[in-house]
């Protein structure tokens, strides 16, 4: 009995799992290019991240601050380098808690008044609640010991507003990840782990986005 609970201790030790992302759909495929001598204008990003477990949960639902992707507003300035005519920009993170929150009312007012152009970012993270089950079954019944795909999909849908509130244009992408779960993978994870694959696909979003958007010239329209 004893040395089966050793050997269960060791399989437990040794679990590891691996990440992997796909390449995003709908990218534009552009290179970064820039508008000289376009005229300076002011930007406010609003994003607003969602989740859902299919299966689970009736609709989306925002996520609240500390389960946002950390990292993210570093993410987003590196991003806005694709831009070659900001003059100023601010960001704004909706939270479900903002509809009785005063402060957060006015302070999202505040600043729509100060940055004219707005760019709308919404993120959805989705995944299936009866895959994730079954793949939990299955890696306690085999021990870990055959390999289980989690699958992790994302979207991004970014709208565009003029200096006079006006809608301009819509972008979309998605992509997915997948974790492996499984004994001995352990020697892999550190180079693919779950967190950098998510991160790599913010990056990409956001860079490919923001470059079709230069290249569509939406933010040279004035005000």
């Amino acid at each position: 009995m004893k040395k089966n609970i050793y050997i269960l201790g060791l399989i437990v030790l040794i679990v590891g799992c691996a990440s992997f992302r796909t390449d995003i759909e709908g990218a534009s495929g552009l290179e970064t290019q820039k508008n000289v001598g376009a005229d300076p204008v002011d930007v406010l990003f609003i994003a607003k991240h969602l989740e859902q477990t299919r299966g689970l949960d009736a609709i989306p639902k925002l996520q609240n601050r500390y389960d946002i992707l950390q990292g993210f507003d570093d993410i987003l300035l590196d991003a806005t380098s694709e831009f070659s005519n900001l003059r100023r920009f601010a960001s704004y993170t909706e939270f479900s808690s903002d509809l009785s929150d005063p402060k957060r009312i006015a302070l999202k007012d505040s600043l729509m008044s100060q940055y004219k152009i707005r760019i709308s970012m919404e993120f959805r993270k989705e995944k299936s609640f009866s895959k994730y089950f079954l793949g939990t079954l299955g890696s306690v019944f085999s021990l870990t010991l055959a390999p289980i795909p989690y699958t992790q999909e994302y979207y991004l849908k970014v709208d565009v507003y003029d200096a006079n509130g006006r809608y301009q244009k819509s972008y979309d992408r998605s992509a997915k990840t997948t974790k492996w779960v499984e004994a001995f993978l352990l020697p892999i994870y550190p180079f693919h782990t779950e967190k950098r694959k998510t991160e790599e696909i913010y990056v990409a979003f956001l860079h490919d986005v923001f470059r079709q958007i230069e290249s569509d010239r939406i933010l040279n329209m004035g005000e």
